[in-house]
C-alpha cells in the first residue's frame, strides 16, 4: 500500500504525518525529503520496541552520530525525572537546536521527549515515530507533549509541534491485542465527536480493524488522523473546539489516577470507561436518546471492549475518584467540566457540574 502523507497547519508551520507499512526501512529518505537535517540524533527508545525493529531504524538512519536512550514507558515514569535523564544526554553529547531528538515509542514515550525536545535549548528538532496504534491515531497528533504529578496525569506540559510524524504500521504487528483494544478507544473517541459515517464503518468492518488488515487499518488511522487535524488547526492551544478531543478523558484520567497509574488498567482501557461513564451521563441528562445510546454501547460490548467501572472500582474508591476528577485541568472555577454527545458526531463542550452532582452520578454508578 502506498504511504498516505496529511500536513497538519500549526503556528509554527506545516509538518507531515506520513502513514504506511515498512516505512523504517526508508526512514532516512523520509526524514530528508521533509528537510529534517541534522548532525547528532538522539533516539529515545520505548523498551517494548521489539530489537529487529530498532536495527531496522538504526541501519537506515545514515548517520555516524547516533545516541540511544532506553526508556521504561509506563505512566509513573511519565516524569520529570525522565525528562532530566533525556536532558542529561543531549547536555552532556554536546546537541545543538539544529539536531534532532526521535522518539520511538507510545503516547508516553512521544510525550515525555517531546517536553524534553521542547525546553532543551529552547526548542530542539523532534521527530516522532508512534509504534502503538494509540499513539499513531492521536497523541503524535497535535503538538501536546507533557508529564504526570503526584497531583495528576498532564498537569505539566506544553504545545510543541514535531517537525514529523511517521506513523509505520509495521510497529502494530508486533503488539498484544490489549494494545489494539486501547487503540481503538481513540478512534472510536473521534468517530463519536466528529463523523457519524465514520462509526457506521467502524461498526461494519470492526473485526478487521482489531485483526489490523489491511487497507482496514490504514483507513482508520488515516480518518482519525484527519478528525484530529482538523479540531487542532481550528484550535491549537485548546482554548475551545480541541476541548472536545477530551471526550471520556476526563473521567478516565480520574480512573487512571485512582489506581496508581498501575497495569490494572492502561490510558486506552480508561478511556473506553471513560466514553462509556460520559454516554450514560449524557443519557442520565437527557441529552442523548436510549437508541442512540444503546447503538454505542452494544459495539463497545460486542468489541469486547472494557465497559463497566464496577470491575475496577467500589464505592470505597468514590472520594479518590471525585479529588482527581475536582483538579482536572480543564475545570473552571469549582466545577467539573465535562464534554458530553448528544448523538454520534454531535458533542456538547463546555458543560460545567457541580461536585455534589458529579459525585450522585459516580455514587449510583458503583452501587449499581
Amino acid at each position: 500500500m502506498k504511504p498516505i502523507k496529511l500536513n497538519i497547519k500549526s503556528k509554527s508551520g506545516v509538518y507531515p504525518i506520513i502513514i504506511g507499512s515498512n516505512l523504517i526501512s526508508r526512514l532516512s529518505k523520509i526524514l530528508k525529503d521533509n528537510s529534517v537535517n541534522y548532525n547528532k540524533c538522539l533516539l529515545v527508545i520505548d523498551r517494548n520496541v521489539p530489537s529487529k525493529m530498532i536495527n531496522k531504524i538504526s541501519k537506515s538512519i545514515k548517520s555516524k552520530n547516533i545516541y540511544k536512550y532506553s526508556f521504561k514507558s509506563s505512566e509513573k515514569n511519565k516524569s520529570q525525572k525522565s525528562v532530566n535523564e533525556i536532558l542529561e544526554v543531549l547536555l552532556t553529547k554536546n546537541f545543538s537546536r539544529q539536531d534532532c531528538l526521535i522518539a520511538v515509542g507510545g503516547g508516553i514515550t512521544g510525550d515525555v521527549s517531546g517536553y524534553a525536545a521542547s525546553i532543551f535549548k529552547r526548542g530542539l528538532q523532534f521527530v516522532n515515530m508512534p509504534t502503538t496504534l494509540l499513539s499513531q491515531v492521536d497523541s503524535s497528533v497535535g503538538g501536546k507533549t507533557g508529564i504526570n504529578t503526584k497531583y495528576g496525569k498532564n498537569l505539566i506540559g506544553n504545545f510543541y509541534q514535531p517537525k514529523i510524524v511517521i506513523s509505520d504500521s509495521a510497529f502494530l504487528r508486533t503488539l498484544p491485542n490489549r494494545e489494539i483494544i486501547c487503540g481503538y478507544g481513540e478512534i472510536l473517541k473521534h468517530s463519536l465527536i466528529k463523523n457519524r459515517n465514520f462509526y457506521n464503518y467502524l461498526n461494519n468492518n470492526i473485526l478487521n480493524i482489531l485483526k489490523l488488515k489491511t487497507p482496514f487499518i490504514e483507513k482508520v488511522i488515516f480518518e482519525s488522523c484527519k478528525i484530529k487535524k482538523i479540531i487542532v488547526e481550528k484550535d491549537e492551544n485548546e482554548k475551545n473546539l480541541r476541548k472536545v478531543l477530551n471526550f471520556g478523558h476526563t473521567f478516565a484520567h480520574a480512573f487512571e489516577a485512582t489506581l496508581g497509574f498501575s497495569n490494572k488498567l492502561n490510558h486506552g482501557e480508561a478511556v473506553i470507561l471513560g466514553i462509556v461513564s460520559a454516554l450514560k451521563f449524557s443519557l442520565k441528562n437527557k441529552y442523548i436518546k436510549k437508541k442512540e445510546f444503546m447503538f454505542v454501547i452494544d459495539h463497545i460490548k460486542k468489541s469486547k471492549m472494557p465497559s463497566e467501572i464496577q470491575d475496577y472500582f467500589s464505592i470505597k474508591n468514590l472520594n479518590r475518584l471525585l479529588s482527581f476528577m475536582i483538579k482536572d485541568k480543564k475545570n473552571i472555577s469549582n466545577k467539573i467540566n465535562l464534554i458530553l454527545l448528544k448523538k454520534i458526531g454531535s458533542p456538547l463542550i463546555n458543560n460545567q457540574y457541580s461536585v455534589k452532582k458529579i459525585k450522585s452520578f459516580l455514587k449510583q454508578e458503583l452501587s449499581n
